[in-house]
């Protein structure tokens, strides 16, 4: 779908309601349901939808809020999907035609000689990147991480990390990034930080420039005064650098990297990952970092009061009590959640 057609939708769109204000909602269902009428009349046994009908239905997600209820020809769903799918496009046409040199191929040389040094050596990755070094070879210790064989897990090893994690839960958080697609075809870094013991999201944010200094701004609002946890569990992302991991240290709180490729060592923070995408994020289309704010603490409200876990005994992050019928003639009533993507039941009289 190209960016042009969906950008100028987009402005007819918003154009209408700013020229129009008094009747914008009456004119925009007007377009919305002629344009529905035209694709109808198509003489073939199913109506075929083309760029220009995804773009328009795209672009009015963007612009009207009533695009949903106006919806009779295809699933609102199916407007999310066009969306993904033309974020997909976008990135895979910009990555085949790089604008700038890029990250550097490793060459296979180098990558044969890092399985080798592996595997007749035992060696990690600090030790074989010093080597190639000393034979003259330009390459990070980063990328040899990548290049090195997977080894099978050490049992010992897995029984003491999560030994570590079952133990001191009570003082232990995590801190990660995920990426959301934007309307715009830009990538949203959210970022946030995760207590273990109740799975409470101590902070979230989200923005389109991450650096080792926002990060570190974003654990002073996370983390005030006397609240640092004893550890801080985190990937070997670039960004957390030496000078996140030095503020860390400065808190008094003890960082704990995971090893690379080992998403299982940060389980609580890979699952609300999970749960985040699964629940909110698949099911909308991000405009900008307020709109993902907003959509965030709706969720995060809802995930602390209302969502039960296996791993909290089936109970909430704010221990949500179990409610009795306060009469026989109460009934139970569903209270939406998150835009009414999930919901809340609890006991009502009734009416």
């Amino acid at each position: 779908m190209p960016r042009l057609l969906f950008l100028l939708i987009t402005l007819l769109v918003r154009g209408l309601r700013v020229a129009l204000r008094a009747r914008s909602e009456v004119v925009l269902e007007n377009v919305a349901l002629k344009q529905q009428v035209e694709v109808l009349k198509q003489k073939r046994p199913r109506p075929q939808l083309d760029d220009v009908d995804r773009a328009f239905w795209v672009a009015m997600r963007r612009a009207w809020s009533g695009w949903a209820e106006r919806l009779v020809i295809v699933k609102p769903e199916t407007v999310v999907k066009w969306h993904r799918e033309r974020f997909r496009h976008y990135w895979t046409e910009l990555s085949r035609h790089k604008r700038g040199p890029g990250r550097p191929k490793v060459d296979r040389e180098i990558r044969e000689l890092i399985r080798r040094m592996a595997l007749e050596n035992d060696w990690g990755a600090p030790r074989i990147h010093r080597e190639l070094e000393k034979l003259g070879f330009t390459v990070s210790e980063a990328t040899v991480s990548r290049h090195m064989p997977r080894r099978p897990a050490n049992p010992d090893v897995v029984l003491r990390w999560l030994s570590f994690l079952r133990n001191h839960k009570e003082c232990i958080a995590a801190m990660d990034f995920f990426t959301v697609p934007t309307a715009s075809l830009r990538v949203l870094y959210c970022w946030f930080v995760i207590h273990h013991d109740r799975r409470r999201i101590l902070h979230f944010n989200a923005t389109f420039d991450p650096t080792a200094a926002w990060v570190i701004q974003q654990l002073r609002e996370a983390l005030p005064f006397e609240t640092a946890p004893r550890y801080l569990i985190f990937d070997r992302d670039s960004i957390f650098s030496a000078a996140v991991v030095g503020f860390v240290k400065s808190m008094g709180t003890k960082p704990c990297r995971i090893s690379y490729r080992s998403p299982w060592q940060n389980p609580v923070a890979e699952r609300w990952i999970g749960g985040c995408r699964h629940e909110l994020f698949d099911h909308v289309v991000v405009f900008n970092e307020g709109h993902a704010l907003r959509l965030a603490r709706a969720y995060i409200g809802y995930f602390h009061q209302d969502r039960t876990h296996l791993g909290l005994g089936k109970n909430t992050p704010s221990r949500r009590p179990v409610t009795l019928p306060p009469s026989p003639t109460a009934r139970v009533v569903a209270m939406p959640r998150v835009g009414g993507l999930h919901h809340r039941y609890e006991w009502r009289e009734a009416a």
